[in-house]
């Protein structure tokens, strides 16, 4: 019997190439996807999924967070984490809560469908980099990409979104997605917390 599987992201690209990655799979039935905490619940209360393949990063509310919520109602549904965040932190609260595997979206198609194959065994799916973030659980490094680091030092300067897409080339969409992925990475509430951070480990 096929597994069915449902995504929750708020990037239609990631949504797109995960469907096209397993629409051909037999074994796999694409259940549908949701953008939000919100109209996940809504799908939720209608049909029940397999699997779920969870953001960490939604607009509404974390998907650690919904990963609880939604494994309080439905014990019977599999949560996988899915993120470009490989930090401990964030695997060890996901896994917390109660979800059953956590990749990273530079998975392969393989990788996945094993993930979920392994799941839906009753057993948990780490992938090869998650499972040595775990192990380096005193490491807390926080790594950035080359836009973020550029994008701290604006904001740091008191640049607002409008101003750093001028100065970088990119648009306010942009600025704010790197804006959020900042505030996750470095576990803070506001942009203040955010600086004071980072001038603490030396960042800016």
């Amino acid at each position: 019997m096929a597994i069915s599987v449902f995504i929750v992201d708020d990037h239609y690209m990631v949504i797109e190439g995960i469907r096209s990655l397993l629409q051909n799979e037999k074994e796999i039935e694409w259940a549908g996807h949701a953008t939000n905490a919100i109209s996940c619940m809504a799908y939720l209360q209608k049909q029940l999924p397999d699997i779920i393949l969870m953001d960490i990063n939604l607009p509404d509310k974390s998907g650690i967070d919904l990963c609880k919520e939604v494994l309080d109602l439905y014990p019977q549904v599999y949560v996988i984490g899915l993120s470009t965040f490989d930090q401990q932190s964030f695997i060890q609260k996901m896994l917390d809560n109660g979800a059953s595997g956590y990749v990273l979206k530079n998975a392969t198609k393989d990788e996945l469908i094993e993930a979920m194959q392994l799941v839906m065994s009753g057993r948990k799916y780490l992938s090869h980099e998650v499972t040595l973030a775990l192990r380096n659980q005193g490491n807390n490094r926080i790594v950035l990409t080359r836009r973020e680091k550029e994008v701290l030092e604006l904001i740091s300067a008191g640049m607002t979104n409008n101003e750093i897409a001028v100065k970088l080339f990119i648009s306010v969409t942009t600025v704010d997605t790197h804006r959020k992925n900042l505030l996750a990475k470095f576990e803070a509430r506001n942009i203040a917390a955010l600086i004071r951070i980072a001038v603490s480990k030396g960042m800016i």
